[in-house]
């Protein structure tokens, strides 16, 4: 009997060397994908001479810089702090963010920091991935415009593009009270995207025929030690966005994404959306549009459907008074949008 615990001892440990050597192996081929950015094309625009440079610090001391489009010929309408992509600036706010300049919104943009004109922090390379560094930014962005004398009683509103869309919803959850309306275009969460997108990149390391052998917990497990030695190895912290999503349940949010978007996939959108839960208006999911581009193929609708949601701020109500406007009105289901291409 000793001889053939021995025995069952030698194949498990055997077993088990042969499952570390294995997810040692996944989890570096899947980490170099996994840390290899999508190809995005972000146009940067020239500075803009009628809007004012912003600086400020960060609670760990690096700069800030961006721009602040001010209306002086009228009392705002409330603020909207301006959240750029990965890989853009804050010069593109206008590109987003021109229907609510037009209509008496305040725009606060800040470049994040080792992005634009904001300070490098050394030893850090951003990737598409949110970290606590791009929250953190957000967070002093708030900060500021709460202790500037013409923007601390206006209404505050984020907007936030991809990976600054993530960096909103963060941000929003941890101000609660203090941030009154949330819109985002493209936004994602690491968990959410990797699950969705574990075949296209399970069958980039295995034949499609193993990758259906393998057992579901089996996956996940390396996908969480992707996540967590790849944030090891870059000295970051990836935030769950989809367990802020919670904290949010009766605030105003607003989610955009793109039919065509091979991205944020309009399932991941749908999903987050369902995470926020209550107090949001159905995702609009923009016909014909890809990655960040919504406001390019429909800008009239686009500008629209943005200073509607933001008119919330207009009476000064916080985030869990009445429904936004947009609450009520029926929207295109992820079929519809993809029937109309």
């Amino acid at each position: 009997m000793p001889e053939a615990w021995t025995i069952a001892a030698s194949v498990l440990g055997g077993l088990l060397l042969i499952e570390l050597l294995v997810q040692a192996a996944l989890v570096r081929i899947i980490r170099r994908l996994f840390e290899q950015g999508p190809p995005f094309l972000v146009e940067h625009e020239p500075p803009d001479p009628a809007a004012e440079p912003v600086a400020f610090h960060t609670a760990d001391g690096l700069t800030l810089r961006g721009c602040l489009y001010h209306h002086l010929e009228q009392p705002p309408r409330g603020v909207i702090i301006f959240c750029h992509e990965f890989g853009g600036n804050h010069r593109s706010a206008l590109t987003y963010c021109q229907g609510l300049w037009n209509s008496g919104f305040d725009i606060l943009a800040v470049d994040f920091r080792s992005q634009g004109d904001s300070d490098q922090l050394g030893g850090y390379e951003p990737l598409h991935w949110l970290t606590e560094f791009e929250v953190e930014d957000t967070l002093a962005t708030i900060r500021y415009t709460r202790n500037r004398d013409e923007l601390r009683d206006l209404p505050l509103g984020l907007f936030g593009i991809s990976l600054g869309a993530g960096a909103a919803l963060v941000a929003a959850a941890r101000n609660l009270g203090v941030v009154d309306a949330i819109a985002v275009d493209g936004a994602y969460a690491t968990d959410v995207m990797m699950r969705h997108f574990t075949p296209r990149m399970a069958t980039l390391v295995v034949p499609d025929w193993v990758y259906r052998l393998i057992p579901g917990w089996h996956t996940r497990l390396t996908f969480k030690l992707v996540r967590w030695t790849s944030q090891l190895r870059r000295r970051v912290r990836y935030p769950a966005v989809e367990r802020s999503l919670p904290s949010l349940q009766g605030q105003p949010v607003l989610f955009i994404s793109g039919a065509r978007d091979t991205y944020v996939l309009p399932e991941v959108t749908a999903e987050l959306y369902q995470l926020k839960g209550a107090g949001a208006p159905a995702p609009w999911i923009v016909p014909r549009a890809k990655h960040n581009l919504g406001r390019q193929v429909a800008t009239a609708e686009y500008d629209r459907r943005l200073v509607e949601f933001f008119g919330v701020l207009d009476n000064g109500k916080s985030s869990g008074d009445d429904e936004s406007p947009l609450e009520t009105q029926e929207q295109p289901s992820l079929e519809a949008a993809r029937a109309s291409e």
